[in-house]
This record gives structure tokens, sequence and C-alpha cells, in this order.
């Protein structure tokens, strides 16, 4: 039995609303996500008992040295650092002393990506008690950040400090969305890495 024309014009016209729906909820999160990437972290910043820099960009890595330097938290973390790199190279990039952070910083070589990231953090993280910790990265990464954070530290209270709030390129900031998405999803789990040491 067939259906009459006036149905299948309407079943088909109501097909059309799931993409439009869809397409209209990517752009209200990509809007929104937008809005977030010129996040600026609360000042002062209150003490933390440790805090984590997501290496990849300017200013991250001066930033969370300097919140150590300034006794905003007793330990910190740089997650993703180049093999080749040292403390006393980061230090000097920051303008700060190494001596006065060498016994409370550690340097993380395993992570390649932000899911690695989570896990290299939270390794050192657990292996501390920490249960507050500030999170130094992007504006624009840090919903990404935070996510994968929350995965593998949920008991740990994270609070974001964001850095490069200065409007990066529409197509930055479209990748990044994307690969949030992707990572709601669970598509970060997808890309291998390394162990932490």
């Amino acid at each position: 039995m067939s259906l009459p024309d006036g149905s299948r014009r309407g079943r088909a016209s109501r097909l059309w609303l799931v993409p439009a729906v869809l397409a209209l909820l990517l752009l209200g999160g990509f809007a929104f996500f937008t809005g977030q990437s010129r996040g600026r972290p609360d000042l002062p910043p209150l003490p933390t008992d440790g805090v984590a820099v997501l290496t990849g960009g300017p200013q991250r890595v001066e930033t969370g040295m300097r919140l150590l330097a300034e006794g905003k938290a007793r330990w910190l973390i740089i997650s993703g650092v180049s093999p080749v790199a040292d403390l006393e190279d980061l230090a000097r990039t920051a303008g700060l002393p190494p001596e006065a952070l060498a016994s409370r910083t550690t340097l993380g070589h395993a992570a390649t990506s932000t899911r690695g990231n989570g896990k290299e953090i939270a390794h050192w993280a657990q292996s501390r008690q920490i249960r507050s910790l500030r999170v130094v990265t992007a504006a624009f990464h840090m919903p990404r950040a935070l996510l994968e954070l929350r995965r593998t530290l949920p008991g740990v209270l994270l609070i974001p400090h964001p850095v490069q709030t200065e409007g990066p390129r529409l197509a930055l900031l479209a990748r990044e969305y994307l690969k949030l998405i992707g990572a709601m999803f669970g598509l970060s789990a997808l890309s291998p890495e390394k162990p932490p040491s």
C-alpha cells in the first residue's frame, strides 16, 4: 500500500529537520566555545596543591613556573615537554632561577597529545596525593584539557588558568572545536600514547 503524496512530502520535510537541528546545535556550540576561548584566569589566583602545564604554545610554561615561584602551589608538572628540553632552559626562558624550582618541578616527556597529558598528569598527581590542581594551557585548548583531566582525576578540584586569550584564528578554533567534540565521544582514545615513566 503506497502512501498518499501529501504524507510522503510531509515525511520528507521532517527528515530535513534532523540535519538542520544538528547544524544549529553545532553552530550554537561553536559560538559558546568561541566565547570560552577568550576566558581569563581568576585573579589573584588561589593557592592549590599543584600546577599542571600542558605544553604546546607561548606563555604556558612561563606562567606555570611563575605560579610556583610565587608560592601559589607546592608542586608543578610541565607535561609534554620535548625530550631535549631541560629545567634550566625552561627556567631561563621564564626569567627564573632553576635552583628555586628544581625540587618541586617535574618535566613530563611522555605525553604527545591532550589525552596523553591527562594520563601523565594523573600519574604525577596521584603519586603526590594532590587534591587541587591549577591547569595552565591556552584558553581555546582549556575545554578539551579539562575534559581529559576530569576523566583521569575525578576526585581532584581542577581550576582553569587560561593563557593566550587574544582571539586565535577562526581556523584554529574550528579545528580545536572538532577535536573537543571527538574527545567528548571518546575518539581521543584511538591515538596511541607512551605510558608514563
